[in-house]
């Protein structure tokens, strides 16, 4: 590791007394309260109504069992059922706005009568995320990062909370040859350009989170380099979410492509994950990843 990598992660971590004391509040406002996520993490369930997504395409596309997968997830112990329509892997295809919202809405109609969790929507597309937040979302998740000045004024004008993803490129182009000069510093910076475009639309700070964007448009150095300097991210004390469930990254590092074997590495990601300092994780199994959650919780105080 690098001495700026070391630092970081002494920085980030969260096992000495002093630190738990000390350690600030890191509130997101969900659904008109602000909720401090320092000592309590969230588990973001993964909802792919898709027929295409990289992990569990095509297994949730009738709407009957999208939902029965979602509640499932939330008696699983997921606080966000996160609700996609489009599939964001590498070399992807767009679909349009129609067929996007005819896969999401009834989903989330549903899940809003029948559950008490709160529902993300994860769209890149300004019209699915209003219509979207009409339907019951609380929270627009946009792996484009609100780039768009459309979906930024969507935001503006709802109640939904935010989360800003870091993406190079766009889903077809972005693992194709990556380059930074320093991950870490042009992903921070993102943030930060972000962060001041959403205050100065009126957008209230304690309503965004911001994702790193593991794999998207990332190698699999990039993605390490991000992991071991996760803390230095942090801006405004704002909540990071982080997304490494059965991404290829954990095949390729352990030498087995299979997507059964990206399981329990996912769930002790999940808990170095919360040690370092993200505060939402979003991820394909719940259980075991809301107990390894809450096993660093209790050993962290």
């Amino acid at each position: 590791m690098s001495r700026e990598g070391s630092r970081f992660k002494a920085q980030g971590s969260r096992n000495s007394e002093s630190h738990s004391v000390l350690e600030p509040q890191v509130t997101w406002h969900l659904r008109g309260e602000n909720r401090d996520l320092a000592k309590q993490g969230l588990i973001m369930g993964v909802l792919n109504v898709t027929p295409d997504s990289f992990s569990d395409g095509g297994q949730f596309l009738d709407h009957a069992k999208a939902v029965a997968h979602g509640l499932a997830m939330v008696a699983e112990g997921a606080k966000i059922i996160d609700v996609g329509g489009e599939s964001t892997r590498p070399g992807a295809s767009p679909v349009t706005v129609e067929e996007e919202m005819r896969r999401v809405l009834p989903v989330i109609e549903q899940l809003r009568y029948q559950s008490k969790a709160f529902i993300s929507v994860d769209t890149m597309k300004p019209e699915v995320a209003r219509s979207a937040v009409a339907a019951g979302a609380d929270i627009i998740n946009d792996v484009s990062g609100f780039r768009n000045d459309e979906m930024l004024q969507v935001a503006a004008q709802s109640k939904a909370a935010i989360v800003v993803m870091h993406m190079l490129g766009e889903p077809r182009t972005m693992q194709q040859s990556p380059v930074y000069g320093n991950v870490t510093r042009e992903v921070r910076s993102f943030f930060e350009s972000q962060l001041r475009r959403m205050t100065e639309a009126g957008i209230n700070p304690e309503r965004v989170a911001f994702d790193p964007g593991f794999g998207f448009g990332k190698t699999i150095e990039h993605n390490l380099q991000l992991l071991r300097e996760l803390p230095a991210l942090r801006i405004g004390n704002r909540p990071l979410v982080v997304g490494v469930s059965r991404k290829s990254m954990i095949g390729k590092l352990l030498g087995d492509t299979t997507m059964a074997a990206r399981q329990w590495p996912t769930v002790a990601l999940t808990a170095w994950l919360r040690d370092a300092g993200a505060e939402v994780i979003r991820v394909h199994e719940v259980k075991a990843n809301v107990e390894a959650l809450r096993m660093i919780e209790a050993i962290n105080g």
